[in-house]
This record gives C-alpha cells, sequence and structure tokens, in this order.
C-alpha cells in the first residue's frame, strides 16, 4: 500500500465512523453531470502515475489522477489509443473521473463502452478496505466481473486507486463522407449501413447533413467510400468536426440560458422522436441527443415509449432526477450494490439518484 492509499484510507474510514459524506474529485470536469455533489470535498488528483505498460500486451495500468491527456499522449507516441475516445470536458480529466463516468464518444457505436476496455481496478470501498478486481490480460475473470460495475458508478461505490485498461492501435486509415438528407432519411441509411461489412466508426446528424467516418485497413476504407458515395471532406476538417463532437464544441451541443441538453438511448431503428428542441443523432441513431427547454417527463415519455431512456446530461435542475427512472427490480440491485461496497453511505451520496 502506498502512502497515498494509507492516508485516503484513514480518511474514509474516519468519514464512515463519523457518517460523514464525501464528495469525491478529481480534475472536476464532469461535475456538471449527474445529481448535484454534496458532502465534504474529497481531492484525489494526487495520486498519479504509470504503473505498467507493455504496447504489445495492448494493456496500461495507470492510476486514478493521472491526466488523461497524459495517458493518450503516452498511447499515441506507440500509435495506440483509448477505442473508445472518451471525453474529456476540460484540460483537468483524470483517468478515474473517465471511468467513473462512463462516457465514451462516437467511436462507441463500433468499439463498445467503457466497461468494454476496463480489464482490472483497485479501489478504496466505503469501509476503507483496500480491494482488486480483474487484471491486467483479456482473459482473467472467473465468475462476474465486478470491475466493470466502476464504470459510470460516479464515484458511489468507491475510490478508484488504478485501473488496467485495454488499448488498441489506431487504424491505418480514416474518411469522413458527407451526405444531405433528413432526419427519416438518415435513420434508414445508418441502420442499412449497420447490417452490412463496412468500417463504420462513427456517425453524426445534425440539421439535415449526415457525417460518416470510416476507419480500418486503407484497402477497405478506399472500398466503402466508393461503394456509398457522398462527399469527402478533407481530413483536417474531419478530425476537427469529431473532436468538437466529442466534447461538445459543436455548435449543436450549445444552450442558451435555461435550456438543457437530454441524451436519449433508443433502439437505432426508433422513428424521428417528434420532440421540440435541436436534435443530433450518433452512434447509428442509438444516441439521440436533444438540446432545449422541452418537459423532463414529456422527454422520458417519448424514450420509454420507443423502448429507450433519457439522462438530464447537461443543465435542468441537478437537485432533481436527473438520470432515468429505474424498475423496481434494478433498483433492488442497485441498492444491495451501494450497500456492499459503501454500507454508511458515504461515497457520493445522491449523485446518481436521490435514494442512494
Amino acid at each position: 500500500m502506498t502512502a497515498i492509499e494509507a492516508l485516503w484510507r484513514e480518511r474514509v474510514r474516519a468519514a464512515a465512523a463519523a457518517g460523514t459524506p464525501l464528495c469525491l474529485r478529481g480534475g472536476g470536469s464532469k461535475d456538471f453531470y449527474g445529481r448535484e455533489a454534496g458532502g465534504d470535498v474529497f481531492e484525489l488528483r494526487a495520486n498519479t502515475g504509470v504503473v505498467a505498460y507493455e504496447p504489445t500486451e495492448l494493456v496500461v495500468t495507470v492510476r486514478g489522477g493521472t491526466p488523461l491527456a497524459e495517458l493518450e499522449a503516452l498511447l499515441a507516441a506507440q500509435n495506440q489509443f483509448l477505442a473508445f475516445e472518451p471525453p474529456h470536458f476540460g484540460p483537468a480529466a483524470t483517468v478515474a473521473g473517465c471511468v467513473a463516468a462512463g462516457l465514451a464518444g462516437p467511436r462507441r457505436m463500433s468499439q463498445g463502452a467503457v466497461r468494454d476496455f476496463v480489464l482490472g481496478v483497485k479501489m478504496l470501498d466505503g469501509r476503507g478496505e483496500l480491494l482488486s478486481f480483474g487484471g491486467q490480460v483479456m482473459k482473467n475473470v472467473a465468475g462476474y466481473d465486478v470491475s466493470r460495475l466502476v464504470a459510470g458508478s460516479l464515484g458511489t461505490l468507491g475510490i478508484v486507486l488504478e485501473v488496467s485498461l485495454k488499448v488498441l492501435p489506431r487504424p491505418v486509415a480514416e474518411a469522413t463522407l458527407r451526405f444531405e438528407m433528413d432526419e427519416a432519411g438518415a435513420i434508414e441509411r445508418m441502420n442499412a449501413w449497420g447490417g452490412q461489412p463496412l468500417p463504420v466508426s462513427a456517425t453524426l446528424w445534425q440539421a439535415g447533413v449526415l457525417h460518416l467516418r470510416l476507419s480500418g485497413a486503407d484497402a477497405a476504407v478506399r472500398a466503402a467510400c466508393a461503394r456509398l458515395g457522398g462527399e469527402r471532406i478533407d481530413d483536417a476538417t474531419a478530425a476537427a468536426l469529431w473532436q468538437s463532437v466529442r466534447e461538445h464544441a459543436h455548435d449543436a451541443f450549445a444552450l442558451a440560458p435555461g435550456e438543457s441538453l437530454w441524451r436519449l438511448a433508443v433502439p437505432t431503428t426508433a422513428p424521428a422522436l417528434g420532440l421540440p428542441g435541436r436534435q443530433v443523432m450518433e452512434w447509428g441513431g442509438g444516441v439521440r441527443w436533444l438540446a432545449g427547454t422541452a418537459d423532463a417527463a414529456v422527454v422520458r415519455a417519448r424514450a420509454a415509449a420507443v423502448g429507450g431512456h433519457a439522462t438530464c446530461f447537461r443543465g435542468g435542475d441537478r437537485r432533481g432526477a436527473v438520470f432515468h427512472p429505474l424498475a423496481a427490480s434494478v433498483a433492488t440491485l442497485h441498492h444491495r450494490l451501494k450497500k456492499a461496497f459503501d454500507p454508511a453511505g458515504i461515497l457520493n451520496p445522491g449523485r446518481l439518484y436521490a435514494e442512494f
């Protein structure tokens, strides 16, 4: 156990004994996400550094406070990357914050979610106990993979001390195509492409324009471009586009005072939702972003009607319900997990849901 880990263990144990809530905070770049944080701020940026990295093994293990930009620079030097394209939302983003938020970028549709790349985690639970799950190889799990529970938990289960992540080589070639079409046409086209052997790595529809990114072997990308047509945009413009989408710097995500940004996760085949506001579609139609002043109940009801769920991603009342209400059976599982990892309820209480 390192000196930082020992110090933090004592602070957690003292907080648990006193029933003092702790607000876990890394770089603060995701403070806007989830319900309003409460409790004594517990700064976690001091725990930094690369523990192990062997490029040929496609695995890196780093401490939680390591800046996300630093990790990505390390991987880029070996022509590797985090394939789920995690958004930073600020220069201070940390690796632990990336995992705890569980947010992925445009490549999520083709490569998988954050949890799919988490191989192992070392963490402090709400008792101050040091726990380790998973490991540093692809096939290392007997039984349920507990380490993946940490992805998206927003610090409610424990403090991420170290995390092992699967990394991938960067694609040899990429191209971005532009098509003009309406929303219904975009949904139909994206689903048709999704059922074909095409190297599609990202999609974006907004204001009558559909962008499609192709990634992979040079021959595969060139063949797909010839087959699909459309207008190919230059590489620099394409890189800037996808970066702006990843970081929500694109104009489509800008909010006026009083507006909220909703993320609706729906089946890719779901029809146009018909909700008031400005809409963006990603992930082959599986994510519909909605910016505006639409009523929360209306948004959630429409998402549920097509078999999905809705999250108030940015803006809105952070003291109220941010995430979609849980089914009773799922809520029970959440309560049991919280009780098992944080019986005193001191770690980021209420950050996900008010009741835990």
